[in-house]
């Protein structure tokens, strides 16, 4: 049966691993690249200017190995049917980013190449990948896409806007009710609570808070739960924020997450769900919010935490790759030891690798610790196959909510047809 929450960080003897153990190559030493160039494509879109950090890694890869690395930015939005084209053609780079929903379809495609020995001749390297990320990157038991960072949606809220109400953070469904109907008197032109109709991740939190799943695999076949009492249950509450409660806009329908971040940033919204990577983003946006953003665990439906999706990216070697041990070695590079570090302390995201994740695991900076509580202990995966890209493609799950937002549908009926889409997508 799929299993939807991922232990994401066991701590112990492996999370205490020191950086240098993931440092050497896996040869036992530096392959020889002299004369050589690898071909890197890193997504944009999401990601902040990293210039700087890319120059710093191409530096130091041709320092150790004597190539060259070409890093070549590719908007997500473009991003898959390049990919799709290249592998078509014979095309792909050495090495690039691959979105989590992405790693299984390229491998069943062919397109990457296995990454366990590489893994393995590395001392502790295998019990220190983030495991959320090593199952999203795995296919038929085989590894090809190694964690490079990691991102999870939580609560983000205007703290100012509760305190002047008395407000805490919402611990279960009811309390976030409560603090929206609180805001919505008091502060008639802020919304509560939007429900963004094209943000696929922001619906399945409710899901599982409610003992819900998208999907489960017995055998080989797929079955979508969406259409469960659970689900429903989840789905419901969730779109009752803008249909009963009146915390959205009819605008909201359509919204994408940015357009959710940005009707934050404009100090339009009290309460969404955004990634970790965002409140620095929010602030350089409008520096006003210094001081009045707070974050807290997604509440379950009567408590505890509601699961949210593990995001984030791998780094996979392609077949088309000419070398394929200078590919690793810049893989390893990135994913391990100190830039691991950098690229998380300049983003907000979290490490691939559990031994980079000390620093925030321990944090006690409220726009930090509730993002990594969230992952540790509500982290959780889309179902981990080929097939769920044409999902995401069809927009299965968005126009199930958006269908329910406009009236269209009621929960029942659009969860139904939801639910068959998308077991005949996942077993096609």
């Amino acid at each position: 049966m799929h299993k939807r929450i991922l232990p994401v960080v066991a701590l112990g003897a492996a999370a205490t691993l020191g950086l240098a153990a993931c440092a050497g190559g896996s040869t036992g030493g530096s392959t020889d690249g002299e004369g050589q160039e690898l071909t890197v494509w890193i997504m944009k879109g999401t990601n902040p200017d990293s210039s700087a950090f890319y120059d710093a890694v191409s530096t130091a890869f041709e320092e150790k190995t004597g190539a060259t690395v070409n890093i070549e930015e590719v908007q997500w939005a473009d991003a898959h049917d390049r990919f799709v084209t290249s592998i078509a053609g014979g095309t792909t780079p050495d090495v690039a980013e691959t979105g989590t929903t992405w790693t299984a379809e390229f491998a069943d495609a062919g397109a990457l190449l296995e990454l366990d020995d590489y893994v393995d001749a590395e001392k502790g390297l295998r019990d220190d990948l983030v495991e959320g990320l090593a199952v999203a990157g795995t296919y038929d038991e085989k590894l090809y896409g190694m964690p490079w960072y990691a991102g999870v949606r939580s609560l983000v809220y205007r703290t100012d806007v509760f305190e002047e109400l008395g407000l805490d953070a919402p611990k279960n469904w009811d309390d976030i009710v409560a603090a929206g109907e609180a805001i919505k008197a008091a502060h008639p032109d802020m919304l509560p609570f939007p429900v963004p109709g094209d943000a696929e991740f922001q619906v399945y939190p409710w899901v599982w808070g409610a003992g819900g799943e998208i999907a489960t695999l017995d055998g080989k076949t797929w079955t979508s739960e969406l259409d469960s009492a659970e689900s429903q249950a989840g789905i419901e509450f969730y779109t009752d924020l803008a249909t009963k409660h009146g915390f959205s806009s009819a605008g909201a329908t359509t919204w994408k997450e940015t357009d959710l971040r940005d009707a934050f940033t404009q100090g339009n919204v009290a309460m969404m769900l955004s990634g970790s990577w965002t409140p620095k983003a929010l602030i350089e946006a409008n520096p006003e919010l210094e001081g009045k953003i707070g974050a807290a665990v997604i509440p379950g439906q009567d408590g505890g935490i509601a699961p949210s999706v593990l995001g984030g990216s791998h780094l996979s070697v392609f077949n088309t790759t000419k070398n394929a041990d200078l590919a690793w070695q810049f893989v390893q590079l990135m994913t391990t030891g100190e830039f691991a570090e950098q690229w998380a302390d300049e983003t907000g995201y979290f490490p691939g690798v559990q031994s980079a994740m000390e620093e925030a695991l321990a944090s006690t900076d409220p726009l930090v610790a509730p993002f990594a509580d969230q992952m540790v202990n509500g982290g959780a995966s889309v179902p981990v196959t080929p097939n769920f890209g044409a999902v995401q493609a069809k927009k299965t799950t968005n126009s199930m909510i958006q269908a329910i937002l406009g009236g269209q549908k009621d929960v029942e009926t659009a969860t139904k047809d939801a639910a068959a889409e998308m077991t005949d997508l996942l077993n096609k």
